[in-house]
Protein backbone atom coordinates (compact mmCIF):
# COMPACT_ATOMS: atom_id res chain seq x y z
CA UNK A 1 0.00 0.00 0.00
CA UNK A 2 1.19 3.58 -0.57
CA UNK A 3 1.35 6.22 1.61
CA UNK A 4 -1.44 7.88 -0.34
CA UNK A 5 -3.81 4.82 0.31
CA UNK A 6 -3.03 4.34 3.49
CA UNK A 7 -4.01 7.84 4.43
CA UNK A 8 -7.25 7.99 1.81
CA UNK A 9 -7.99 4.66 4.23
CA UNK A 10 -7.45 6.31 7.49
CA UNK A 11 -10.08 9.08 6.38
CA UNK A 12 -12.76 6.46 5.50
CA UNK A 13 -12.63 4.98 8.56
CA UNK A 14 -12.23 8.11 11.02
CA UNK A 15 -8.56 7.80 12.37
CA UNK A 16 -6.41 11.32 12.43
CA UNK A 17 -3.87 12.15 10.71
CA UNK A 18 -1.09 9.38 11.38
CA UNK A 19 2.31 9.99 13.06
CA UNK A 20 5.92 8.93 12.11
CA UNK A 21 7.72 6.46 14.42
CA UNK A 22 10.94 5.22 14.07
CA UNK A 23 12.54 2.74 16.19
CA UNK A 24 16.30 1.97 16.59
CA UNK A 25 17.77 -1.33 15.09
CA UNK A 26 17.50 -4.76 16.44
CA UNK A 27 15.13 -3.14 19.21
CA UNK A 28 12.05 -4.87 21.24
CA UNK A 29 9.20 -4.27 23.33
CA UNK A 30 8.40 -6.54 25.97
CA UNK A 31 4.73 -7.49 25.97
CA UNK A 32 2.57 -4.73 26.56
CA UNK A 33 -1.01 -2.90 25.06
CA UNK A 34 -2.03 0.54 24.75
CA UNK A 35 -5.51 2.28 25.65
CA UNK A 36 -6.17 3.33 21.54
CA UNK A 37 -6.20 1.06 18.14
CA UNK A 38 -3.86 1.67 15.69
CA UNK A 39 -3.31 1.18 12.07
CA UNK A 40 0.35 1.45 10.48
CA UNK A 41 2.14 1.43 7.49
CA UNK A 42 5.61 0.30 7.14
CA UNK A 43 7.77 2.78 4.85
CA UNK A 44 11.02 1.49 6.11
CA UNK A 45 13.02 -1.29 7.45
CA UNK A 46 10.49 -3.61 9.64
CA UNK A 47 9.01 -5.53 12.54
CA UNK A 48 8.08 -8.07 13.85
CA UNK A 49 4.73 -8.37 16.11
CA UNK A 50 4.05 -11.29 18.37
CA UNK A 51 0.02 -11.46 19.36
CA UNK A 52 -0.67 -14.93 21.24
CA UNK A 53 2.16 -16.85 20.47
CA UNK A 54 1.73 -15.70 16.56
CA UNK A 55 5.01 -14.00 15.06
CA UNK A 56 4.24 -11.90 11.66
CA UNK A 57 6.80 -9.78 10.23
CA UNK A 58 5.98 -6.45 8.61
CA UNK A 59 7.71 -4.54 5.43
CA UNK A 60 7.53 -1.42 3.68
CA UNK A 61 3.94 -1.04 2.21
CA UNK A 62 2.64 -3.41 4.81
CA UNK A 63 0.37 -2.50 6.90
CA UNK A 64 -0.67 -3.73 10.58
CA UNK A 65 -3.77 -3.39 12.76
CA UNK A 66 -3.62 -3.80 16.76
CA UNK A 67 -7.15 -3.39 18.78
CA UNK A 68 -6.80 -1.64 22.26
CA UNK A 69 -5.81 -3.25 24.59
CA UNK A 70 -4.57 -5.88 22.76
CA UNK A 71 -1.50 -7.31 24.31
CA UNK A 72 1.49 -7.78 22.22
CA UNK A 73 5.39 -7.80 21.96
CA UNK A 74 7.66 -6.18 19.21
CA UNK A 75 11.12 -6.76 17.18
CA UNK A 76 12.79 -4.33 14.85
CA UNK A 77 14.38 -5.08 12.36
CA UNK A 78 18.86 -4.98 12.01
CA UNK A 79 18.11 -1.55 10.31
CA UNK A 80 14.80 -0.77 12.79
CA UNK A 81 11.77 0.31 11.68
CA UNK A 82 9.92 3.52 10.44
CA UNK A 83 6.19 3.54 9.91
CA UNK A 84 3.39 6.11 9.91
CA UNK A 85 0.78 5.17 12.82
CA UNK A 86 -3.01 6.84 12.95
CA UNK A 87 -4.31 5.91 16.60
CA UNK A 88 -7.78 6.36 17.98
CA UNK A 89 -9.12 6.43 21.54
CA UNK A 90 -11.19 3.58 22.71
CA UNK A 91 -12.99 7.13 24.20
CA UNK A 92 -13.80 7.95 20.53
CA UNK A 93 -15.19 4.60 19.48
Amino acid sequence: MTKTEFIHMLMQEGYPDPVEVQREPRGSLDEHSHPFEVYALILDGDIELIIEGESAVYKPGDIFYLGAYEPHSERYGKEGVLYLASRRSVDDL
